[in-house]
């Protein structure tokens, strides 16, 4: 009942992800449909209900594009969980200000880094020019994408492909 359910809106788009128990409530309410059905059955007494992998809302849910938030775990998934100094491939990362905060740098997405201790520790509170250090690749904001949003269930939920890619 915990596996994750993809939610589309009226026009396909894919706007969340919830579980299956919140799904089945959707389309039994009548707010949602079953477009694509994954994983089996789940038997009542009386009856057995599909297990949706997708679902769509009846009516069209109109909101702003999301920006993805800065948090620490945001910033090592845009930056693949490597550090982008040395290049190491590394779930035990630090997070690093290109520009120091004492000196004026802000938190932003261009201005933070993924980066092992050890590089972290090298640079110290100095600018990449003092440290003599160079960036494996520029930072910018991720983009706010149905991929780049979802695309980490496709390895477990590959059937969701079709309406991930096409936004």
């Amino acid at each position: 009942m915990d596996a994750p359910v993809l939610v589309l809106n009226a026009n396909f788009e894919p706007i969340h992800v919830c579980d299956i128990r919140r799904a089945i409530g959707l389309i039994m309410t009548d707010k949602a449909s079953m477009v694509l059905n994954g994983r089996g059955e789940i038997k009542t007494v009386s009856r057995s209900y599909p297990l949706p992998s997708v679902i769509r809302l009846e009516k069209m849910i109109i909101r702003p594009r999301s920006r993805i938030k800065l948090t620490r775990r945001e910033v090592f998934r845009r930056d693949n969980y490597t550090c982008q100094y040395c290049g190491r491939h590394s779930l035990d990362l630090t997070i690093d200000h290109v520009i120091p905060r004492h000196l004026g740098g802000k938190h932003t997405w261009t201005n933070v880094v993924a980066a092992c201790s050890q590089c972290n520790h090298r640079k110290g509170g100095r600018t990449l020019e003092e440290a003599k250090m160079h960036l494996l690749r520029t930072p910018k904001e991720p983009p706010a994408s149905a991929f780049y949003v979802f695309g980490r269930h496709l390895a477990e939920n590959a059937e969701w492909e079709p309406f991930i890619l096409g936004w």
